[in-house]
């Protein structure tokens, strides 16, 4: 029993002797395998993210909404302001959408109302819209992003900058988008929920109206909203007129009249779901959830965004800004976590028999 137990020995001591340099090779490769194996794995079921720039924390994990239409890109300026964030048209000479995040402590911080519109200097003076477009055209200056969302005095004076501003029906600025502003802001102080929100001008139709020097009249204005810890998404649908009508539709209703995927990270389900989103701060009760309504199957929903231009997009809003060498991963959840780790166990292992043979 020794002598085999010697002879079994010397052949594995053989063995290893002439295969050293394989197995120093494997394991440098499968080091080099399990990086580029695990990055890849990852990458598919996290949500990119870009580094640690503020602007960035105004979207939905980090992620801006994609302009899909090329022709929404031409003249068109990726802003960062104080608690929210501007696509800007020099075509419109409008936003086509303000982004902002809101939560219970952001809104517990109330400030006086102070108008300071004021033309973006940011912009080149023939994409600019200037205060005198605005002037005895019979529209009001209308906020995307809300003045009462903004707890301090910087963010309220960007909140009155031009490249937030549209041309907007009276009765539609000071009526009814004024009580969904409310209807929002309330969903969050009273049901302290954190909350996601695009808004913008809807332009559809071959003749526009303009007002000054070539400032298009949006035909109807939209608000997109999702409540990540809930799951609750839709969006507001109101015409830029004087008849008060407004309605609540899906995320998708809205994108396929824009060309802009809002949300590159919530899936067509998602966006496909109609939640009873409260027209008025009357109608949010702080213990009662808001009910759902239906599944939106006929809409067309905006275009799935590849990493890159995801990236491209991140890297225009987070540009000139303190931006972490490596991307800060978010957490998983276990059952994830230990299904990656027996994939990448098994890939490994059959990985190494490979270089062996």
């Amino acid at each position: 029993m020794a002598k085999k137990t010697t002879k079994k020995a010397k052949t594995q001591a053989n063995f290893l002797s002439q295969n050293i340099g394989k197995i120093l090779l494997a394991l440098v490769a499968t080091g080099s395998f399990a990086i580029a194996f695990g990055s890849e794995k990852i990458a598919k079921l996290l949500p990119i993210s870009s580094g640690n720039s503020g602007c960035l924390k105004q979207f939905y994990r980090d992620v801006p909404p994609i302009l899909n239409r090329e022709s929404l890109k031409k003249d068109s300026y990726a802003l960062c302001f104080n608690d929210f964030n501007v696509m800007y048209s020099g075509v419109s000479k409008t936003p086509l959408w303000s982004a902002e995040y809101l939560t219970p402590e952001r809104l517990s911080i109330k400030i006086k109302r102070e108008d300071n519109f004021h033309e973006e200097t940011r912009l080149q003076q023939a994409h600019r819209a200037l205060l005198t477009d605005y002037r005895g055209s019979g529209y009001d200056r209308g906020h995307m992003a809300p003045n009462g969302d903004m707890g301090n005095t910087a963010a309220q004076f960007d909140s009155f900058s031009l490249a937030n501003i549209v041309p907007q029906a009276p009765k539609n600025n000071q009526e009814v988008w004024r009580k969904l502003e409310e209807a929002v802001r309330a969903i969050v102080t009273k049901q302290h929920r954190d909350a996601y929100i695009v808004t913008g001008p809807v332009f559809e139709g071959k003749r526009l109206k303009t007002i000054g020097q070539g400032v298009i009249v949006p035909t109807a204005v939209y608000k997109a909203v999702y409540l990540p810890k809930q799951g609750i998404s839709g969006a507001y649908y109101a015409p830029n007129n004087d008849s008060q009508q407004v309605k609540v539709v899906s995320i998708c209703y809205v994108e396929e009249k824009l060309g802009i995927n809002l949300f590159p990270q919530l899936t067509e389900q998602q966006k496909r779901n109609i939640y009873q989103l409260p027209v008025s701060a009357q109608q949010v009760k702080a213990n009662k959830d808001i009910s759902y309504s239906h599944w939106d199957g006929q809409s067309q929903c905006a275009e799935e965004v590849d990493t890159a231009s995801i990236q491209a997009q991140q890297k225009q809003f987070a540009s000139g800004q303190t931006q972490a060498a490596e991307s800060k991963f978010p957490q998983i959840d276990e059952e994830t976590k230990q299904a990656l780790i027996k994939q990448l166990v098994d890939m490994l292992v059959q990985y190494f028999l490979q270089l062996l043979r």
